[in-house]
C-alpha cells in the first residue's frame, strides 16, 4: 500500500490550519501536520524573493490527489500555491489507517 506526502506553504498560521482542518473535515487527507517557522527563497516573477511561511505536509492516498489539489487552491490565497506530493512508504498499519481516513465513503 501506498501513501502520498502532500506538501504546500502557506503565509501563516491561521491559513495553514484553515486548510489542515478543511482536507481533514473532508477526509481528503488523513492527517496534516502544520511546521511553523519555516523560511522560504525563490524566484517569482524575475526577483528573488523571501518569505516567512508555514508548512502543510498532509498524509493521503493517491486517488485523493485530484481533489485534494482542488480544494487547496480554492482555499489559498497565493496565485500559485506549492503542491507537491511524494509517494511514500511506511508501517502497514499506518498506511491501512491513512487509507481509512482520506476514504469520503467512510462517513
Amino acid at each position: 500500500m501506498t501513501a502520498l506526502l502532500c506538501f504546500t506553504a502557506c503565509p501563516d498560521a491561521e491559513t495553514a490550519q484553515r486548510i489542515a482542518d478543511e482536507l481533514v473535515h473532508a477526509r481528503l487527507a488523513a492527517c496534516v501536520s502544520v511546521l511553523p517557522g519555516m523560511r522560504s527563497t525563490y524566484r517569482w516573477e524575475g526577483a528573488i524573493e523571501h518569505a516567512d511561511e508555514v508548512l502543510l505536509m498532509a498524509k493521503t492516498v493517491p486517488v485523493q490527489l485530484a481533489e485534494l489539489q482542488a480544494r487547496i487552491v480554492a482555499l489559498h490565497p497565493y496565485e500559485l500555491p506549492e503542491i507537491l506530493a511524494v509517494e511514500a512508504g511506511g508501517l502497514p498499519a499506518y498506511l491501512q489507517w491513512i487509507a481509512r481516513e482520506a476514504d469520503p465513503s467512510a462517513d
